[in-house]
């Protein structure tokens, strides 16, 4: 009969597992810095999808053959290469030399600044414009080869009116989450290559890899190619569309997201319970989704305002069909009408058919973390 002695016998054969896990985690670490090094002088992309899917595959299959949960195994593969991301993020390549020097206009904020140092460790010359900077505008621009606009949405018309004139061939460039009235700007205080980009992603991310970039044409779209080609090298996920089809998709995806969490978050605040309750008796899904919320608020109220403000009278249609499925919803509710409220769930569940699965899986891997990540007292 099994006694307390064998159970810190086991226990012992399990941290000297874990011991020599940590061992394999330092000389992978070692390998993948050697890697980086390796794709900074050749200018290979940080990031290879076939050779992710290949070695995710292989490690699966492996996992089966000795018994092992391969959800487990590519779990833990997938956080080793976060990791060997970030380790490969200290020198980068240089995609377009040509491009030297760049300015960042608004340089000092926190988007400005995450393009300077990314820009930096690729080897280019950086320059900043911002409001300290005023009255040198003309000399720090001057052979500047990529100029991009980094301001908040509201004030981009302005600067960009005030910029002195650019070279010809310098690409001008925005990163704001609008991108027909940026681009127009652009082109009327520009006759150069013009270019309209949306990182789809804020300023606290920690690696570049698999990060979306909307990009939009603007004029002379082949000069941005090199430009194109060094995000590309950081490891991003590049999505070209028009600048109509962009901005329509930013009023779902961006504008009434945040108004929807918004109007969620004034709506907690005026709530009898704390946070802290609600949080103590939450399951995993709500828990993800009150960090949502809980994000949004932890950032720029100017931004948030600019990003809704930007496109408002743009999405008055979008807002009227909203309001109108809510007042829907209610009255079913109050008519106490399931029948309905199951008609309504099928007819949306249409629009989810072909990744329902997919969603359920990833959702799964997703509220298994936030479950392991609670810290109970």
């Amino acid at each position: 009969m099994a006694d307390i002695s064998d159970l810190a016998q086991l226990r012992e054969g399990i941290d000297e597992c874990d011991a020599q896990l940590v061992a394999l985690l330092a000389k992978r670490n070692g390998i993948t810095q050697k890697i980086g090094e390796i794709k900074q002088q050749t200018g290979a992309p940080l990031h290879a999808p076939v050779r992710e899917a290949e070695l995710l595959a292989a490690r699966r299959q492996e996992a089966i053959n000795q018994n092992v949960s391969p959800d487990l195994v590519e779990d833990i593969l997938r956080r080793m290469m976060r990791e060997a991301y970030q380790n490969q993020q200290a020198k980068l390549a240089c995609a377009a030399p040509e491009l030297s020097p760049i300015v960042i206009v608004g340089g000092q904020g926190a988007m400005g600044q995450l393009f300077a140092q990314q820009f930096i460790r690729s080897g280019y010359e950086v320059k900043i414009l911002d409001k300290d900077q005023q009255n040198d505008a003309k000399s720090i621009l001057k052979g500047a080869k990529l100029v991009m606009i980094s301001v908040p949405i509201n004030a981009l018309d302005a600067v960009v009116a005030k910029l002195p004139k650019l070279d010809e061939d310098c690409l001008l460039v925005d990163i704001t989450s609008v991108k027909q009235s940026p681009i127009k700007a652009l082109k009327a205080a520009h006759s150069g290559p013009v270019v309209g980009l949306h990182p789809m992603f804020g300023p606290d991310i920690s690696h570049w890899v698999k990060q979306t970039v909307v990009v939009c044409e603007g004029r002379e779209h082949q000069a941005a190619k090199g430009l194109l080609q060094q995000l590309q090298v950081w490891g991003c996920q590049l999505v070209e569309l028009d600048a109509k089809k962009h901005d329509e998709a930013m009023q779902i995806i961006q504008v009434m997201r945040h108004l929807t969490t918004f109007v969620y978050g004034q709506f907690l605040a005026k709530q009898s319970h704390t946070l802290e309750e609600l949080r103590s008796c939450s399951s995993p899904i709500y828990q993800l989704e009150l960090m949502m919320v809980g994000r949004l608020f932890a950032q720029s109220p100017e931004l948030y305002s600019d990003i809704m403000l930007a496109q408002f009278d743009d999405v008055e249609t979008l807002l009227a069909q909203y309001q109108d499925t809510f007042a829907s919803t209610l009255a079913k509710l109050k008519a106490g009408d399931k029948a309905a409220l199951i008609d309504s769930f099928a007819e949306a569940k249409v629009y989810f058919s072909d990744s329902t699965e997919h969603f359920l899986t990833q959702s799964r891997s997703l509220l298994n973390k936030a479950n392991d990540s609670k810290v109970l007292d």
